[in-house]
């Protein structure tokens, strides 16, 4: 087949079946007052180089992209990235700056958001207006190398009927503006603002998926295919498919534990096709329960069209990783699949609903959270940090 440059598919003909490659969008803040930063272009070139050719800016000025490289297995995901939040945090400090990682600052406002001015950034708010200065939104993005291009688009297909339990899982924004929004992922709706953002359609190949951009592109709706915000989409360049649905999470061992259920999850779909095609064929239940497990996290009953009933996403879960398990067993990540059911006990939402009604309010959680931002230990049941990463009260080195 042949296609626009921009699809040639990296990994084409290589061994990179399942391979890593996680992307955290993390905040830079204050710890005066536990507010946003608005430091980017302060930061980037204070950064060593060893730690900087893995940090990219973001559309906002308070925000990074913190990038690992590609690996084999989970367990080299986990190394990389503890090591690479230890080292930005301890840069951070030295700058007077604190980091931690929630898919929503619990009190930040729109009107001190500044949008970063790298030139990608300038024609987002360009297209975006406005809507580029709303308060910004961190996400988890886990790439899953996939060798086939038509492999790929199979996966997407997949994939999609997996966001609404990810989102539930990975619920880590309660808090907007200061207040309690009864959502578990307000970072959910608030990045729905932006177009070409949601669950996308299913397509036959790998060549309808590139007819469908290609269009776009050269009636000029865009400038590059990364301007489809979409919760899982193709990455020719990388030869991945990038699960993006997640909120991002406070400690690498949750980070961890999702990209162990990521990857089996592809795994598992490739291998011995897992989603009910009655899902899979459903868009406008697809997007009702993405829309429950953000209201919800955990606590959701999911529309399942088979049994025409309710599930719990709980329920959901156990049978998820039951399937699951002899992959995560080929691939090495059994332990690290395990931890997913901690997080399913206690989100990170629950966590920050929790920790919020300590002395110090909200600013006592975002403390907390960056106390929580170098911890290796997986949270309790009920989502409390474990005893020794307990910092309510912590400040800055």
């Amino acid at each position: 087949m042949s296609v626009p440059s921009w699809a040639r598919w990296a990994a084409e003909g290589a061994p990179r079946d399942f391979t890593l490659g996680v992307e955290e969008e993390i905040m830079l803040l204050d710890p005066a007052g536990w507010s946003l930063a608005q430091e980017i272009d302060r930061v980037l070139p204070a950064l060593e180089p060893e730690l900087g050719a893995h940090v990219t800016a973001e559309t906002h000025k308070s925000a990074l992209e913190l990038r690992s490289g590609v690996h084999g297995s989970v367990a080299g995901v986990a190394a990389e990235l503890q090591d690479l939040r230890g080292a930005l945090d301890a840069q951070l400090r030295t700058l007077g700056l604190r980091t931690a990682a929630s898919g929503t600052h619990p009190f930040a406002v729109w009107q001190e958001t500044r949008v970063s001015t790298g030139p990608r950034y300038q024609r987002v708010y360009d297209s975006m207006r406005e809507l580029a200065r709303r308060e910004p939104t961190f996400a988890l993005h886990v790439h899953v190398g996939v060798a086939s291009p038509d492999a790929a688009i199979q996966l997407m297909n997949r994939m999609r009927g997996h966001v609404p339990l990810l989102l539930a899982l990975s619920a880590n924004s309660p808090f907007w503006q200061g207040r309690d929004t009864g959502l578990a992922s307000a970072r959910t709706p608030l990045f729905q603002a932006f177009p070409r953002v949601g669950i996308p359609r299913a397509f036959r190949d790998y060549a309808d998926w590139v007819e469908a951009v290609d269009v776009l592109l050269r009636c000029e709706a865009f400038d590059e295919p990364t301007f489809l915000w979409w919760d899982v989409r193709p990455q020719p360049r990388f030869g991945t498919v990038e699960v993006r649905i997640l909120d991002v999470q406070s400690t690498v061992a949750e980070t961890v534990g999702l990209t162990a259920l990521v990857q089996c999850i592809a795994r598992l779909e490739l291998m011995e096709p897992y989603m009910a095609r009655e899902v899979l064929d459903a868009p406008e239940l697809l997007e009702e329960n993405r829309f429950i497990a953000a209201r919800d996290g955990m606590d959701a009953r999911l529309l399942d069209p088979v049994s025409e009933r309710l599930v719990p996403a709980r329920l959901q879960l156990d049978h998820l990783l039951e399937a699951c398990l002899p992959h995560a067993q080929a691939l090495g990540c059994a332990d690290e699949l395990a931890s997913v059911r901690s997080l399913a006990e206690g989100t990170g939402a629950a966590r920050q609903l929790e920790l919020s009604r300590g002395r110090e309010g909200l600013p006592g959680l975002v403390s907390a959270m960056a106390a929580l931002f170098t911890s290796d230990a997986v949270p309790g049941p009920e989502g409390e940090p474990a005893p020794e990463d307990v910092g309510l009260h912590a400040t800055a080195g």
